[in-house]
Formats: C-alpha cells, structure tokens, sequence
C-alpha cells in the first residue's frame, strides 16, 4: 500500500489508527505482536531541543496513534548509540527513527537495520552514505540563509564600515552544519553575497560543544585585538558562549550574534539585546512529520512523499519531508510562545519578567 504524507494534519491522521496502547517512553510495552518504532537521540549538550521538544512531541504523537515506541538519548556516546539501536531491535523495533552523531555511527546502525529488515528514518540530520529510507527535516540551506541575512540586518543596523564577522561553524562530523554554511556564505562571502562584509575567524566546534566555542571566540576575539563587529553563530548555545566572552569583555549588545534553535536561553539573549536573531525551527511539526511516516512503514505502508534530498555521497536521492524555518527577532518572539514551543512562565522567569513586560509579551 502507497500513502501520501501530509505534513500539516500529521496527528489528525494518526489518530484513528487503533493500535495497541503504548508504553512509557523510554521502555517498550511488554509482549504481542504490535509494530514498535524505535527513536535515537543524539545528546542533551548540543542543544536542549532533543529532550525539551523532540522527545516530548514524537511521544505525544506516538500516544495519540497508540503505538508503542521506545526513545531513549546516546548522550553523545557512540558505543552507547549502537548498543541501543541494538537492543531496540531485539526488543522488536520494526521502524528505528535516529539523529546519528556522525554519519559513520549513524551509517552502522542502518545498515544492521536493514540486515534484519527494519525500515529506518533519518531524523533531522541525514547520515551520508546511510541508505535510510526517508529523511525528515528542515530546510537546513534555509536556516542558514535566515541567519546571514538576519546578520546582515543587524550588522547594517550598526552603521559599521566593512564590518568583519566571524564565524562559530557547528559540528564538522553534522552535515547540517554544512547546509547551514551554504546558506550563511550565500549572503555574507563576497564571491557569494552582497560583498560588504569583511571576512574574520572561522571555526568548526567540535560536537557543538559550547564550552570548546567559548575558547575558541576568545581565542579569536584576542587575534584580532577585539575587532570582530559581527559573529554568525550556528545555534543558540554557540551564540550563547560567544556572548559570554563579549559580556568579559563590556561588548556584549554592540556585536551581534545570531543563533537557531529559538532556545529559551537564545530568545532571553535577543530581548537584552546581546543577540541579534536566532532561526525558529517548529519542531512540533518536524516530530509529527517523522512520527506519521514511522507509523505508516510500521503498518508495512510505503509513504511518499512530495520532496527528495540528494546524498550527496551516494548520489541517492532520499524521500523527504522538509519544513520551512522562520527567523525571529526581537519584534516577532510572540511567534514562538504562540506556537507552545515556550511559554511565558519559562522566558520572563525572574530577572526577565520587567524586560517581557516592555516587549509586550503574554
């Protein structure tokens, strides 16, 4: 059977599906023959997003189709990623989802799925060379256009003459870092973009690891005696550290940062005025997505899909769900409460509450 996966009403097609009753996640329910769809996540350091979004919106989708499932975090361990993708299996995982650390973890863990007949979807980040059968993600070029543009804005906001930037690159091991490169440089690299911008520092962060960014920019904020006017940071916690270096050095509101992920952390930043934008991702719609095709290839369905995105070591081209992210500044952060993704308790907690009040937020 052939079904065409219609991203905005993902639940509401789920729902009716009348399968077993799941377990807890983080524990398949016990016996039967019942499809049970096994979901990898990477770590809780890259980003909050993994347990605060991801997992609780993929379980909310499961529940409201009644199906079991299973989620559990590698909490960056790629043993421990392998080793769950295999008891996942012989625990009767017919459909394993997973956000692989690098596409050689990722790639091993498909290719045992597809020995022992386990249909597989790529979650967010595509494992190159992996042969997945579908790919659910953003439209991760997009993303990093938003922030090059959104760099753009406020950099000319600031009146700086040939104002250099700086670049806080993701994970060399992500190949989504990559397609947010190619966004960011289509608007900021001269022999790309708008050619106003002065090119400075460039660095990759090993596994987004925001301490190690932190080192880095102050390490590039010394080599370049402070004259760094803009930083392209990949997401929030990269931005966020950069932050941290320019509050030691009395800069911070005076160089913008950007970020992705719309994190709690980020959009507190962007209404002080330390960062300048970060690129809202709905996440909600990305789980619902991956979690209507898991559930279809776990009824033995063959889902097609309107998209396709090229591995680029393969030359394959992967059936996809892309979805579109919106940038946020610090006129438009309602749009992200409006969507649940935050709510109002979380980002005016505190020493916050005076600055939400001022920016009208509810």
């Amino acid at each position: 059977m052939r079904s065409r996966i219609l991203v905005t009403a993902a639940v509401g097609l789920l729902t009716a599906s009348g399968l077993v009753a799941c377990a807890d996640d983080g524990a398949p329910a016990a016996g039967g023959d019942s499809p049970m769809i096994g979901v990898i996540l990477p770590d809780s350091a890259s980003s909050v997003r993994w347990e605060s979004a991801d997992r609780r919106f993929l379980a909310e989708a499961f529940d409201a189709a009644g199906i079991d499932y299973d989620i559990q975090n590698a909490q960056g361990d790629r043993t421990a990623f392998q080793t769950i993708a295999d008891q996942m299996m012989t625990n009767g995982a017919t459909v394993l989802m997973i956000v692989n650390l690098d596409s050689g973890t990722g790639k091993a863990v498909l290719d045992t799925a597809a020995s022992q007949g386990v249909a597989t979807i790529d979650y967010d980040r595509l494992t190159l060379g992996g042969g997945a059968a579908y790919y659910v993600s953003f439209d991760n070029v997009a993303v990093g256009r938003l922030q090059g543009e959104g760099l753009a804005t406020c950099l000319a906001d600031q009146e700086v003459a040939d104002p250099v930037v700086a670049y806080l690159n993701g994970s060399p091991t992500d190949h989504n870092a990559s397609l947010f490169r190619e966004g960011y440089d289509s608007v900021l690299e001269p022999e790309f973009g708008a050619g106003d911008f002065v090119k400075g520092p460039d660095q990759d962060v090993p596994d987004w690891d925001s301490t190690e960014a932190a080192t880095i920019f102050e390490q590039m904020m010394t080599q370049t005696d402070n004259e760094i006017h803009g930083v392209l940071a990949a997401n929030d916690a990269l931005g966020n550290a950069a932050i941290s270096v320019l509050r030691r050095l009395g800069l911070n509101g005076t160089v913008p940062v950007t970020g992705q992920d719309a994190t709690v952390q980020g959009l507190q930043n962007i209404l002080t005025g330390d960062q300048c934008m970060t690129v809202y991702k709905a996440i909600r719609q990305e789980a619902e997505a991956a979690a209507e095709l898991a559930i279809a290839l776990a009824n033995g369905e063959q889902p097609e899909t309107e998209q396709t995105v090229t591995d680029p070591e393969t030359g394959e081209e992967v059936p996809s769900v892309l979805l579109e992210p919106q940038a946020i500044f610090a006129d438009n952060v309602q749009d992200v409460i409006d969507d649940g993704y935050v709510t109002v308790d979380e980002l005016c907690d505190g020493e916050f509450a005076d600055i939400c009040d001022e920016a009208g937020l509810s």
